[in-house]
């Protein structure tokens, strides 16, 4: 067992310890990339070894900042997110910065609650999915003069920095491939849209291009399911027992469609022969399942990354200029869809 170390253990021990200039040290904790990865690796050795932690609350009163940016997402429940948490969260650190993740289950005023949790904690910035949000969180922001971003959706009339997706081209895109097919006879299951910006524009803008087709859907053809596989597929279910059915389903995200695709496997249909089935975002393991899914790729990854490397240098520029960034959407043509 490692002994403890007596007394407080300050940068100058550790400057001692790794036989550089306690400068150096601070140097390496707030500017790594000013130190040589060697001297990085003897400081680092020396902090693991002394115990050190730094006293942040101390660098605050004179100050600088925390070094901590809050990230508050809907759900840490599925993978709808996982990718964006870890891309931004891998960029963030490239600059220094450590995140702190709360989430907030779909309700907004919730999400104020966490981001006053956040504040509290004094964080450099605060990132949130999408752009819909409480009159109570946008005032919050605006009155602490917190740095703050949008993440996954972009719109031009933005009030906040963003880097994210069209969810409208999203949804139009999943329509349009369903009717090129020639499906005219579509069903919709989409998550509740209220505090839900995103599956908010996708359904619309759905909705949007099946009526240019002439086509509008009627009450029995529309379903309601959360983010969860197993919802999903009794939502599934229910739209495809009744006398007739549709010859496709359109999802609001890849979660539904997985359970929409048990669903039809259940009432013993084949996907895409009896029954096509189009998704929303390609996230991990949508092309693993068994058919593979059909969908609209949403690129986290890209839009974690870029949401981090441009927000981290919005924070610490004494000039920080207003960013919007729109990522290109892609149509992935699997095994779910056929023609009809």
């Amino acid at each position: 067992m490692t002994p403890k170390q007596k007394g407080n253990v300050d940068i100058v021990a550790v400057a001692r310890a790794a036989k550089v200039s306690p400068s150096t040290v601070s140097r390496t904790f707030n500017h790594p990339d000013l130190v040589s990865p060697a001297t990085r690796k003897k400081i680092n050795r020396a902090v693991q070894k002394l115990g050190y932690v730094r006293n942040r609350a101390a660098q605050m009163m004179h100050g600088k900042r925390s070094g901590t940016i809050g990230l508050v997402v809907p759900t840490i429940n599925h993978a709808i997110f996982a990718e964006v948490i870890q891309a931004f969260s891998d960029a963030i650190d490239q600059a220094g910065f450590t995140l702190l993740l709360a989430s907030h289950g779909y309700d907004l005023d919730r999400e104020y609650a966490m981001v006053r949790k956040l504040m509290e904690h004094r964080v450099d910035g605060v990132a949130l999915i999408g752009l819909e949000h409480s009159d109570a969180t946008a005032r919050l922001i605006a009155q602490q003069e917190t740095p703050a971003m949008a993440i996954w959706n972009y719109a031009e009339e933005s009030e906040l920095p963003c880097v994210g997706a069209d969810n409208r081209q999203a949804g139009r895109m999943a329509a349009e491939h369903l009717l090129q097919l020639g499906h005219r006879d579509i069903g919709l299951i989409f998550p509740d849209t209220r505090g839900n910006d995103r599956a908010r524009h996708r359904l619309t803008a759905a909705v949007e291009a099946l009526e240019t087709h002439g086509i509008s859907v009627p009450d029995e053809r529309k379903s309601e399911a959360p983010y969860s596989v197993s919802q999903a597929k009794q939502a599934a279910l229910e739209l495809l027992s009744g006398p007739s059915r549709p010859t496709a389903l359109l999802c609001g995200n890849d979660v539904i469609a997985q359970g929409a695709l048990y669903g039809a496997q259940k009432c013993g249909l084949k996907v895409p022969q009896d029954l096509s089935i189009m998704g929303i975002g390609d996230f991990k393991g949508s092309a693993d399942i068994e058919p593979s899914l059909t969908t609209v790729r949403i690129p986290a990854e890209t839009i974690g990354t870029l949401a981090g490397e441009r927000f981290t240098s919005y924070i610490t520029s004494e000039a920080p200029e207003m960013f919007k960034l729109c990522c290109e959407l892609e149509p992935i043509l699997r095994g779910t869809t056929g023609r009809i």
